[in-house]
C-alpha cells in the first residue's frame, strides 16, 4: 500500500527523509519488508547496520505484545524510530502449539523443512476441512521516546496436504490458499506481497499514519 502523499510535516518533507530501523535480523522477512515499504517516504536501515544491537524480546503471550518490545528495544538502542513485527502461523486442528511460538515450535534451530514435515505429520488423516490455518501479523512502529503505533494483518487458509513450491520462507510450502489453488510458496513474491499478513499489517500501518500524521512528527 502506498502511504498518502500527505503523511508528514511539510519542513521535515523539504529535508532529509525520516529514518526507520526495521527490527529484525531475519533476512528473509527483512528482504520482504524492504520490498513492501518502497513506496513509503522514509529511509530504511536494519540491525545490519547496527550489528551491537539489542536482542530482540520474544517472550510475550501475544503478536502485539511481542512487537512493540522489539520496536521499543531497537528505538532506543538506535535513538531512531523503529518498525518491528511479530507474526506466526496458527492452526485451528492444534490449538496454542504454534501462534507465537510458531519460529521456537519443534525447537528455534529446527530447520523449517523439519518442522514442516512434523505438521504434515500431526495433521495425518485430517480433512482438508479440518486443516484451517492462518498467518497472523502484527507490526509495531516505535519513537526512542517509547510511542508506539500498531496495526494487524491475517492471511486465511488451511495446511497443505504436501509441501509445494519454492518461494517463501517458513511455513510458506505447506500454507495452502484455497482461492488461488496454490500455496504460498508458489507464489512469486510481488503475488505474495499484495495478499500476505505482513503486506495487510504494513498496509493498514501505512492507513494509520495517513489517517494519523502527527504521530510521527510531534515529538519521539
Amino acid at each position: 500500500m502506498k502511504v498518502k502523499s500527505g503523511l508528514g510535516h511539510p519542513r521535515r518533507q523539504r529535508g532529509r527523509r525520516p529514518v526507520v530501523v526495521i527490527a529484525t535480523r531475519n533476512p528473509d522477512k527483512l528482504r520482504e519488508m524492504l520490498a513492501l515499504l518502497r513506496p513509503w517516504p522514509m529511509e530504511f536501515k536494519s540491525l545490519q547496520d547496527f550489528p551491537a544491537g539489542p536482542d530482540l524480546p520474544e517472550e510475550g503471550t501475544t503478536f502485539e505484545e511481542n512487537a512493540v518490545k522489539k520496536a521499543q528495544a531497537v528505538a532506543r538502542y538506535t535513538g531512531l524510530w523503529a518498525l518491528a513485527d511479530d507474526s506466526g502461523l496458527e492452526v485451528d486442528a492444534l490449538p496454542g502449539e504454534l501462534g507465537v511460538r510458531s519460529s521456537r515450535w519443534e525447537g528455534v534451530d529446527t530447520p523449517y523443512e523439519v518442522k514442516n514435515a512434523r505438521l504434515l505429520a500431526r495433521l495425518r488423516g485430517v480433512p482438508p476441512e479440518g486443516r484451517r490455518a492462518r498467518y497472523r501479523c502484527v507490526v509495531a512502529l516505535a519513537s526512542p521516546g517509547g510511542r508506539v503505533l500498531t496495526a494487524e494483518g491475517v492471511c486465511e487458509g488451511r495446511i497443505a496436504m504436501e509441501p509445494r513450491g519454492h518461494y517463501g520462507f517458513g511455513y510458506d510450502p505447506i500454507f495452502y490458499l484455497p482461492e488461488y489453488g496454490r500455496t504460498m510458496a508458489e507464489l512469486r513474491p510481488e503475488e505474495k506481497n499484495r495478499l500476505s499478513h505482513r503486506a495487510r499489517a504494513l498496509a493498514a500501518l501505512g492507513e494509520r499514519l495517513a489517517a494519523e500524521p502527527k504521530f510521527f512528527w510531534e515529538g519521539t
